[in-house]
């Protein structure tokens, strides 16, 4: 199994750097840790506390419990870590609530530096409204002092955004780190697979360290879903289902939509015919507040809009993470089958359903590849700072690359090409609906306007002259190394 730490190396740097401030300052430091669940943030900052030789506090809230215990769980840790020279002179109880709390914390601390960690903190602050006015005060007032290195983590985004708010307490008081999930290249080094498998294995774990971990070293993808239909409980089916019900518990409007698109309705007009019920399709009135509620502040959705010199419509929807695309698209009717033992059955689902839907999910996947290579410099043309796509209102056509000077309304289109991940070359009948499609597109300029073909399979040998750009597997997977 995949049980070591990958990656983080950028994190644990950050890490580092802030506690050698405090170590040089003599002053506390604040980092805000946010993530989606089964990122990584508590394993990334265990590790960090592990290497760093000093002293430690980690201390973990528990969602719905009462304010009381938490404060009894709180002391208990204090007096359990290294932190306090003398934990027996430490009382029994805390009896005023956080603002006690941290105020014991403070006297307890060292004069050496120490990091103390609250883990799921917006839990803390469902539990006692006044959470985050007295985390403010303790820290303008006594723990900023102190060479403390306070790590503030949570998995619901929206709120730890809050957390550090213009307008909430501890405003201008923590640094912000986002854990993003691993990108594909980390996947592959932690699994030890070729570039075609590494982003196989990538869009079905959707780079959470929580499924890899159960990933088998040197596995390829295919025979690992083969491999957890055989377990109705595997990390698998298990991430993304506890995603789902931690962030939608009640089958309310909100979950209908991103069930919706997570089916494969991407526009505004099929999401709401789909998401509503028998009595007509959701409102726009209903739906749009919905859809920018998920997006913009569960992160759960992504929103694409066509690329070219000229404004464009639709918007297109999808989810974010991969892994929980997967699961609404296939995986649950797959966990289904394989809850009622039935793996073989459950495989072959997953098989029937996998090359086409792999097909459309690596392409936003070989867009961010593409842009990433760009801004480092790695293409040929030095103007490109975006990648996106094109269509128009029928998708027809539909352009999978666009590459520009600038986003949502492009100066000048400066490359555009096709993505085929199929088991077959990019040959001249792909060139030729390539072509004929991109007359349509805005700003696109025959004779100027570079080709780039994107193939699993590379590219037949007779294009090579034709297209500007070739890239394969390996080219995609490099953009993040």
């Amino acid at each position: 199994m995949t049980s070591g730490f990958v990656g983080r190396g950028v994190e644990l740097g950050l890490l580092r750097t802030r506690l050698q401030r405090v170590a040089e300052s003599r002053r506390g430091v604040a980092v805000a840790i946010r993530g989606r669940r089964q990122v990584g943030k508590s394993r990334l900052v265990q590790e960090f506390c592990n290497a760093a030789e000093v002293p430690y506090l980690y201390f973990t809230a528990t969602k719905g419990m009462p304010v009381s215990e938490s404060l009894a769980m709180f002391l208990a840790e204090l007096k359990c870590s290294r932190i306090a020279p003398a934990p027996e002179t430490l009382p029994e109880s805390i009896g005023g609530g956080w603002t006690d709390a941290f105020r014991l914390l403070a006297t307890a601390l060292p004069d050496t530096p120490t990091v103390v960690v609250i883990d799921e903190l917006p839990w803390l602050a469902e539990q006692d409204t006044v959470f985050d006015g007295a985390l403010q005060t303790a820290w303008d007032r006594l723990l900023q002092q102190r060479p403390i290195l306070l790590l503030l983590l949570g998995s619901d985004i929206h709120m730890m955004e809050r957390l550090t708010a213009y307008d909430r307490p501890f405003y201008g008081r923590a640094d912000n780190l986002v854990l993003e999930p691993l990108n594909p290249a980390e996947v592959g080094h932690a699994l030890g697979l070729d570039a075609a498998e590494s982003i196989d294995a990538h869009l079905i774990t959707g780079g959470l360290p929580g499924i890899l971990r159960s990933w088998p070293h040197g596995l390829p993808p295919l025979q690992f879903v083969r491999r957890e239909c055989d377990d109705p409980a595997a990390p698998l089916f298990g991430v993304p289902e506890s995603t789902l019900l931690a962030e939608f518990p009640a089958p309310d409007q909100a979950r209908r939509v991103l069930e919706a698109i997570g089916n494969g309705e991407r526009t505004h007009a099929t999401i709401a015919a789909t998401a509503g019920s028998r009595s007509g399709a959701l409102p726009s009135g209903t739906l749009s507040p919905l859809l920018q509620r998920l997006s913009a502040e569960k992160q759960v959705l992504s929103v694409d809009q066509p690329l070219s010199v000229k404004p464009g419509k639709p918007a297109l929807y999808r989810v974010a993470d991969s892994n929980l695309r997967l699961y609404l698209a296939t995986l649950r009717s797959v966990q289904d089958l394989v809850r009622r033992g039935r793996g073989d059955a459950a495989y072959k689902l997953f098989d029937r359903r996998w090359t086409s839907w792999r097909g459309k999910a690596v392409e936003p996947l070989v867009r961010d590849a593409l842009e990433l290579s760009a801004l480092a410099g790695a293409l040929p043309w030095k103007d490109v700072t975006t990648v996106g796509g094109w269509w128009n209102r029928t998708f027809n056509p539909e352009i999978d690359l666009i590459g520009a000077d600038r986003s949502p309304i492009a100066n000048r289109i400066i490359f555009a090409g096709s993505i085929k991940w199929l088991g077959t070359p990019f040959d001249r009948h792909d060139l030729a609906e390539l072509t004929r499609a991109l007359t349509d597109v805005p700003g696109f300029e025959p004779r100027e306007t570079a080709l780039v073909a994107v193939s699993l399979a590379n590219v037949e040998p007779a294009l090579t002259d034709t297209v500007d750009l070739v890239w394969t597997a390996t080219d995609v997977l490099s953009a993040w190394r």
